[in-house]
C-alpha cells in the first residue's frame, strides 16, 4: 500500500475512528490497475476529519464527505451512511449518518464495489465482491430494481464498467436494465455525457456502444452508430463518428473540433490543405479515422511552406496595385489561390515571383475571377 494512503488511514483510526478504503481503488487493485483516486469510508464525522487534517487544504460538503489531495493522490473520505429516501434522483438522496460498516456498503451499487481494505493490506469482502471480479461479473448489490430506481445512472455505470473493465453484465441485472431503459429520461444530459465519455474512450468502446443498443438505451442517451465506427483515443474523434440526434452538453471548443473531424473525413484525405485549415491534432484524429498513418502525417505538417495566410509573402496593398482593384473580397480569393499554388509547392513563396505571377495572369484572375 501506498505510505500516503497509509499515514490517511492511521491519521483517522489515531484519533479513535475506524477507516477503510472501499470501492474502485480495491477493485483496481485486484485487477493490477493503479489509480489515483482513493475513496475511503469512516464513522468519523465531516466535523472530526477536518480537525484530524486541518494541515491539508480539505474541502467538506453537505452530504458528510471531506476531499483532500496529496501530492498525486485524490481522497474522498466519507461518513458511513445509509440511505432512507430518495426524491426523484441520487443528487436529493436522505441519508442517515451510521456507524456500521456493513450498513454503508449494503447502499453502494456492485458487489464489485464493496470491496475493503485496512491499513495493513487486508481486504474485508461481506459481500463476495472478489468472487464476482474473479469471475469478471457485474452483480448488484441487494435488490436490483430498488438499486435501479434509486439513481438510474447506475444503469450506464453498468455499461461502463462492463466496457472498460471487460466484464459481462449479470442475467437477472441484465433484465432489469433492459426493461428500464426509460428511466435514463431522468437524469440529466451532463450526467449521461459523464458516463458516455467513460465508454468512448475506452478502447472496447465498440463493445459498449453494442452493449447500449442491446440494452435499447441509445434511444434514451439521443445518439446512434454505425457498425464500421473506428476507435480512436480522442473522446472528439469518436463523438465525430455518431449520429447525435438529441443536443449533448459540449463546450463550444468540443463543436467546433467534432464538426471539424467530420468535415476532414468526409474530405477523405489528410494532405497540405488539410493540415493547413485545421491543424495538426484535428488532422490525427481524422487520420486515424480515415486509416492515415500519424508518422505519415507529422511528416507532411512538417514541411508544410506556410501555416497561415499570414505567412503568404505579398501584402494585400500590393495586390491591389498589381490588379488595379480596390480593397474587396477579391483580395480574399487571391489569397486563397496563392495558399494553395505555395502549399502544392506550384508558386515559391517568395514576393518577386508572387508578383510576377500576379502581374503574368492579371488579365485572367479579372476577367474569369480565378488565377490559373
Amino acid at each position: 500500500m501506498n505510505d500516503t494512503i497509509k499515514e490517511i488511514l492511521e491519521a483517522i483510526e489515531s484519533n479513535g475512528f475506524e477507516a477503510y478504503i472501499v470501492g474502485g481503488y480495491v477493485r483496481d487493485y485486484l485487477l493490477g490497475i493503479n489509480t489515483s483516486d482513493i475513496d475511503i469510508c469512516t464513522n468519523a464525522r465531516v466535523k472530526d476529519l477536518i480537525d484530524i487534517f486541518n494541515d491539508y487544504n480539505t474541502v467538506s460538503n453537505e452530504y458528510g464527505a471531506i476531499k483532500l489531495v496529496n501530492n498525486d493522490l485524490r481522497f474522498d473520505i466519507t461518513t458511513y451512511r445509509r440511505d432512507l429516501r430518495y426524491n426523484g434522483s441520487r443528487r436529493n438522496v436522505e441519508i442517515e449518518y451510521v456507524d456500521n460498516l456493513i450498513d454503508d456498503l449494503q447502499r453502494r451499487d456492485f458487489t464489485m464495489n464493496t470491496l475493503c481494505m485496512s491499513k495493513d493490506g487486508s481486504i474485508i469482502d461481506i459481500l463476495n465482491g472478489e468472487d464476482d471480479i474473479k469471475q469478471k461479473i457485474i452483480r448488484c448489490v441487494g435488490n436490483i430494481e430498488d438499486r435501479i430506481n434509486e439513481d438510474p445512472l447506475r444503469m450506464l455505470r453498468a455499461v461502463r464498467f462492463a466496457t472498460t473493465l471487460g466484464f459481462g453484465i449479470e442475467e437477472n441485472l441484465y433484465k432489469e436494465l433492459k426493461q428500464n431503459g426509460h428511466l435514463i429520461n431522468e437524469l440529466s444530459k451532463e450526467r449521461i455525457k459523464e458516463e458516455l465519455n467513460k465508454i468512448l474512450v475506452s478502447q472496447n468502446a465498440l463493445n459498449g456502444l453494442n452493449y447500449l443498443r442491446d440494452l435499447d438505451f441509445l434511444k434514451y442517451i439521443g445518439i446512434d452508430y454505425k457498425s464500421d465506427l473506428v476507435y480512436v483515443s480522442d473522446i472528439c474523434g469518436m463523438y465525430s463518428q455518431l449520429m447525435i440526434n438529441d443536443e449533448l452538453p459540449f463546450s463550444k471548443e468540443e463543436k467546433e473540433n467534432i464538426k471539424n473531424i467530420k468535415n476532414i473525413v468526409k474530405y477523405g484525405n489528410i494532405d497540405e490543405n488539410v493540415l493547413f485549415n485545421y491543424g495538426l491534432y484535428l488532422a490525427i484524429v481524422a487520420g486515424s479515422i480515415l486509416g492515415v498513418d500519424r508518422e505519415e502525417i507529422i511528416e507532411l505538417n512538417k514541411g508544410l511552406v506556410i501555416t497561415s495566410i499570414k505567412d503568404i509573402n505579398i501584402t494585400s496593398e500590393e495586390i491591389c496595385d498589381i490588379l488595379d482593384i480596390k480593397p474587396s473580397k477579391v483580395i480574399g480569393e487571391v489569397y486563397e489561390v496563392l495558399k494553395d499554388l505555395i502549399l502544392k509547392r506550384k508558386l515559391d513563396n517568395d514576393n518577386v515571383l508572387i508578383k510576377d505571377y500576379l502581374r503574368c495572369n492579371r488579365k485572367k484572375w479579372l476577367n474569369e475571377g480565378a488565377v490559373i
